[in-house]
């Protein structure tokens, strides 16, 4: 025992200088001081038995000492002896690294006290110093205890670590769902604007649908009295009519418990939108030849006016015109009838489908006899209202024959006419009586006496009457029934130089397709330059220098002679011009000598201080055009990067750089260059003055400047990219806080629709395709969907095997949502699906890697999450449906693309989308223009219905397939149009400003 205490009492101060704790469950003395130990054992016939003696001799032979202890150098050990009757001298020993185990102390009999105990001593080897050992049970239980409690932390802390993986792993899960919901943010969004919209649409029909009853009831009111008064008496007329206005109560009184049925199902009724377009096609149809009408009659009045003077020559086509007024009275009322009738038949037609729709609705859950017998009822009503509907088309199919009969007679009259009018204004322009010219000439002169046209315009205009100019003449007759402001600008337009080959436009703008290009913004900047200058006209482009620009798409970059300064920041920055030609248009690039480098980022956007980087970029533009020496007539910025339109008007306007008109175009509403106010002095301008709530203040911070905003207010024309989307942003959901902004504005705010290069784009010279092809030649479409599985590895077992494509940024705005699930619903209607793009956004990327990753070898999926322009040419002409299910998107070029190479698009009908792609089966929609797929709600059921739509038609109907594919593929998505309305908006406010200069 006296052996195991020593022993003991070495491992506790082992295990205190290994762990540090354990000495603190034992005894609280530091691990450097000595350790007292008292050990004292009681005589109970311990000394007596010589068989104990041994006993102890042989346990403390058989003792082992545990040579792996290791103790610090400066720790010892104190040992005390003490007796309540016998005190020994203390002992002490102290225990060192450099100690040997043959020194080490042993245990020896030692003698018996006074008091009868016998004594165990712990005995040195040389023999000299004892030491008495008791109470060993409890030195013993304390260590156990120690050991128990460190065994007990230990599980703590594996409890603990185990507690910490969960922990964490629930953070990584509450992790993905925060980035799920961030992701469902703009979709949620998107759906709320949606459904606002459905409820207003709904709110309407509900009007328009009590419209239709009040129509009703009086339409049968009227029928009744005409039924009973041609064969009845008076009494017998009255009694009827009675009857029929109680019949006609019940009626309506039922009726109005279906319209209150019908009501509560009126968001799920089929073809509601498709009856309100077909209302308002129709009336729209009707009134678009009474108009052309109107302006024929006119323009005929017009040229009887003119010919007033030959009284003699033209009383016959006089009276002829009298003739064809009367006509066009007679065929206008006709028209009219033929309208109300129309509409009608529309009202009542709807009606049917609504009270059918009930009826198969209330068949399907098996009503009641009560209800059944209640539908056999609204089913005579419907056929009574169908055999009307019957009448009503045959009224309308007469009058309409009997309108297109007249029309073509008044039309051919007219042309003749006008031919006849021409051909002798042309030989007798000269002899116009003198009284026509003295008015043109007093005309004149009251313009120039009141300063509504400059001195030089009014000698031009004189010596033009003069001269009995026909070009003079013909500006009259056109004038007939303007006003005076517009008679102005109509000859005003004669005095330009004959020698003028257009007009003068430079365009401001961060980027330019192909060498600087992110988005639609470049390809737009591109493909609207060069269908300017094939009209004729001259255009410019000014972009800043970037360090990230592809060079090798043009030719040899020239750096002028010269240094541009222009003022930031209080200071004069100087700039190196760099000159270029990129596919035939010249190209001036600023390079700023700042030390910011502000466009040696390696990136176009995404940049701090983009808003110091763009507003000195915008007032370098303006200084280069200004130190050139230029006059353009048009400049034409580019969202809010560009739009810094104050800049012209408070600065250089002062300085008579004044010739030009500001067109402002927003390609997304989304980006607006916020920023604090107190940046727009760094370009020179005066913060108290722009800083307002009807100038640049943003509308929802009034502590930030919105440079956007400013485009808009201080602009002569804005435009955005679609006519759709320019409703859109109008509204609260779509404006991002700038709709009422852009109602103030609403009278120089336009949608344009963009266009594509169809030089670039164009599938039968596209020397990256594997085979060309055509419209009149589709064979080429089919090799190239070979060669595109073939690279994809992909399966070619079912050529006929359609497939879906999409070629997108996968951001929130494009639908992310639906096209993942577009993936899974092409796979489950036995389609195949090829994706290219990547996404900024890092979770939305993770997800998209994760499903690639998980179709790596699937035979009919293949996830491309890169920009691949070569490869993109390749999808557009291998792919047979290209599904672009955006949640809002401004205008969109992908599938104008994708219908020059003959891929048939599935599409969300909003912004642009809804400008250029024609569902299929639209009735209300012209053949010639029904050109794809369209859903309007963005959910998973609606993108499911269109897809199967798109599939059924594929598969059941080849050769019509065949022939829609021709079709878009013919169609015109050139520059050409969209060109042509910028030149006329550019015209227009050329011609008021100079009007409003000479004023």
């Amino acid at each position: 025992m006296a052996t195991q205490a020593c022993a003991l009492v070495l491992w506790s101060g082992f295990y205190e200088s290994r762990q540090g704790r354990l000495t603190a469950c034992m005894q609280p003395v530091s691990a450097r001081r000595m350790i007292q130990v008292y050990c004292k054992m009681r005589n109970r016939n311990i000394g007596s038995s010589p068989h104990k003696k041994h006993q102890n001799k042989k346990v403390s032979e058989s003792l082992p000492l545990n040579t792996n202890f290791e103790f610090q150098s400066d720790e010892s050990v104190e040992v005390n002896n003490t007796s309540s009757n016998d005190p020994m001298t203390p002992f002490q020993y102290k225990l060192s690294d450099a100690d040997p185990i043959e020194n080490l102390p042993t245990i020896s009999e030692g003698k018996t006290s006074s008091t009868g105990d016998k004594i165990i001593l712990l005995e040195n080897v040389d023999g000299r110093q004892r030491l008495p050992i008791d109470q060993l049970e409890d030195l013993t239980g304390m260590i156990k205890h120690a050991e128990k409690n460190v065994l007990l932390l230990n599980q703590a802390r594996i409890s603990a670590l185990k507690d910490l993986d969960r922990i964490l792993s629930e953070k990584a899960a509450l992790q993905a769902e925060i980035n799920d919901l961030e992701l469902k943010l703009p979709e949620a969004k998107e759906r709320l604007k949606v459904t606002t919209q459905e409820r207003m649409h709904v709110e309407f029909l509900e009007d328009e649908l009590e419209r239709l009853k009040n129509k009703m009831y009086s339409k049968d009111k009227f029928d009744g009295k005409v039924l009973t008064s041609d064969s009845f008496s008076q009494d017998a007329i009255n009694v009827t009519f009675a009857e029929e206005l109680n019949a006609l109560r019940i009626e309506y009184a039922s009726l109005k418990d279906d319209i209150k049925a019908l009501n509560e199902k009126l968001n799920h009724v089929p073809g509601k939108e498709e009856c309100i377009s077909m209302l308002e096609k129709g009336r729209s149809l009707l009134e678009t030849p009474v108009r052309e009408l109107k302006s024929e009659l006119e323009v005929s009045e017009i040229d009887i006016s003119v010919l007033s003077s030959f009284k003699t020559e033209f009383e016959a086509l006089w009276d002829k015109v009298e003739n064809l007024q009367a006509l066009l009275d007679t065929t206008t009322a006709r028209a009219m009838q033929a309208a109300t009738l129309f509409e009608q038949n529309l009202e009542l037609q709807a009606n049917v489908d609504k009270l059918e729709a009930s009826l198969e609705e209330s068949n399907a859950h098996k009503l009641p006899e009560k209800s059944r017998h209640y539908n056999e009822l609204v089913l005579q009503k419907i056929e009574m209202l169908e055999e009307r509907l019957q009448a009503a088309d045959q009224e309308i199919h007469s009058h309409t024959l009997l309108y297109q009969k007249a029309l073509e007679e008044f039309e051919n009259l007219i042309e003749e006419l006008k031919e006849r009018n021409t051909k002798k204004l042309g030989e007798n322009v000269n002899d116009m009586p003198w009284e026509f010219w003295s008015r043109l000439l007093l005309m004149v002169d009251g313009w120039l006496i009141e300063k509504k046209i400059s001195f030089n315009d009014g000698k031009l205009l004189r010596e033009m009457v003069w001269k009995k100019d026909h070009q003079i003449c013909d500006a009259y007759l056109a004038c007939n029934g303007k006003n005076e402001h517009e008679t102005i600008v109509t000859f005003l337009k004669l005095t330009q130089p004959q020698t003028s080959q257009g007009l003068y436009i430079v365009h401001i703008a961060a980027e330019m397709a192909p060498v600087a290009k992110v988005g639609g913004l470049g390809d737009v900047v591109l493909g609207l330059s060069k269908a300017l200058q094939r009209k004729g006209h001259l255009v410019e482009i000014v972009l800043p220098k970037y360090d990230c620009m592809q060079y090798d798409q043009f030719g040899e970059m020239k750096a002028l002679d010269v240094a541009v300064e222009s003022f930031f920041d209080g200071q004069l920055f100087k700039n190196k011009i760099w000159v270029g030609i990129v596919e035939g248009l010249p190209v001036y690039f600023i390079e700023p000598h700042h030390p910011l480098k502000f466009f040696w980022r390696g990136k176009i956007y995404g940049e701090h201080d983009d808003f110091k980087r763009f507003s000195f970029f915008s007032r370098a533009a303006l200084e280069l055009i200004y130190q050139a020496g230029k006059k353009p007539d048009i400049i034409h910025c580019h969202d809010w990067q560009t739009a810094f339109a104050p800049l012209y008007w408070d600065i250089y306007a002062a300085k008579g750089f004044n010739s030009a008109r500001i067109c402002f175009t927003c390609h997304n509403f989304e980006y607006q260059g916020t920023a604090h106010f107190s940046e727009l002095s760094s370009c020179g301008l005066d913060i108290q003055r722009l800083n307002k709530p009807d100038r640049m203040q943003d509308n929802s911070a009034p502590d930030k400047i919105n440079p956007l905003k400013g485009g808009i207010v201080f602009s002569n024309i804005v435009t955005t990219v679609s006519p759709t989307y320019a409703q859109e942003v109008c509204a609260p959901e779509g404006g991002r806080g700038l709709h009422e902004t852009l109602r103030v504005h609403s009278k120089k705010f336009v949608g344009v629709l963009n266009g594509i290069d169809t030089d670039s784009w164009n599938p039968s010279t596209d020397i990256i395709l594997p085979v060309q092809y055509s419209s009149d030649d589709l064979q080429g479409k089919t090799e190239n969907k070979s060669a595109l599985r073939m690279q994809l590895e992909l399966s070619s077992a079912d050529a006929f095997q359609p497939m879906v494509c999409c070629i997108t940024r996968l951001v929130p705005q494009k639908g992310v949502h639906l096209i993942r699930h577009a993936i899974y619903q092409t796979m489950e209607l036995g389609g195949q699906f090829v994706l290219l793009g990547s996404s900024p956004v890092a979770h939305i990327q993770r997800e998209f890697e994760g499903i690639a990753s998980h179709f790596s070898n699937h035979p009919n999926v293949r996830l491309l999450l890169k920009y691949d322009d070569a490869l993109s040419h390749m999808i557009y002409a291998a792919s047979d449906m290209f599904v672009i299910p955006s949640l809002f998107e401004p205008c969109g070029l992908t599938q104008m693309i994708a219908m020059r190479y003959g891929s048939v698009p599935i599409v969300r009908r909003t912004g642009g989308l809804n400008d250029s792609v024609f569902d299929v089966d639209d009735d209300t929609i012209p053949v010639e223009y029904r050109n794809g797929f369209t859903f309007l709600s963005p959910t998973e059921q609606e993108l499911n219905n269109a897809m199967e739509r798109a599939f059924n038609y594929y598969r059941k109907s080849p050769e019509n397939w065949q022939n829609l594919v021709q079709k878009i593929m013919r169609m015109d998505f050139s520059w050409e149009s969209s060109a042509q309305q910028y030149e006329e908006l550019y015209q227009k406010t050329v011609i008021r400003a100079r009007a409003a200069a000479n004023v």
